[in-house]
């Protein structure tokens, strides 16, 4: 049984055929590789860092807050949030003691003088709730994910870029050679 020794190596081994835009190619796809895995895996996680403090800064800065239904759930309004939840009109008392008014989710079964929970941020301003530990860890993810696709793309991209474009100079020389050799013999292959 004979082996293949390195084929895929072709680039790298020394050989009468072998011309420098064959190595120039070479490194091209060495130093792609190199920058997609490491580039890819650096965007991917400084992304999925910087998502994961976004939310984590979210969470530290709500707060839930008992209040109480003035005017229940819309049904059927131009807006609904789902079949159990509508825009409903809410009061509250804010960390200072003030009595705060506004429009939030509450329960559509939720009726005036109904005691809910909202949430608040630093300044007292309503907010949706914070998201949940399992859907911070998806999103999170799924962004560095798609950044770390995204990086290894462009990298990629450019590297076929790069290739074309050696590609194209080098059918120009092939021109340029198969001029000069058919020209002494007298024929024209083109």
């Amino acid at each position: 049984m004979t082996r293949r020794t390195g084929v895929w190596l072709w680039r790298w081994r020394r050989n009468p055929l072998r011309r420098t835009s064959d190595v120039v190619e070479a490194w091209i796809l060495l130093v792609a590789w190199v920058l997609a895995v490491v580039g890819g895996v650096l965007a991917g996680v400084l992304t999925a860092g910087a998502m994961q403090r976004a939310a984590d800064r979210v969470r530290a800065e709500t707060h839930p807050v008992p209040a109480v239904v003035t005017q229940e759930a819309a049904r059927g309004g131009i807006r609904p949030v789902s079949s159990s939840l509508g825009w409903g009109t809410v009061r509250w008392t804010d960390a200072d003691g003030s009595a705060r008014t506004g429009r939030t989710r509450v329960p559509v079964s939720a009726t005036p003088g109904a005691h809910v929970t909202v949430w608040t941020n630093g300044q007292g301003t309503l907010v949706p709730p914070p998201a949940s530990r399992a859907d911070i860890a998806f999103q999170t993810t799924l962004g560095g994910l798609w950044a770390g696709s995204t990086a290894v793309g462009v990298v990629f991209g450019g590297a076929k870029l790069a290739r074309t474009r050696l590609d194209r100079r080098r059918f120009a020389q092939w021109d340029e050679e198969w001029a000069r050799v058919d020209t002494p013999w007298g024929w024209k292959t083109g």
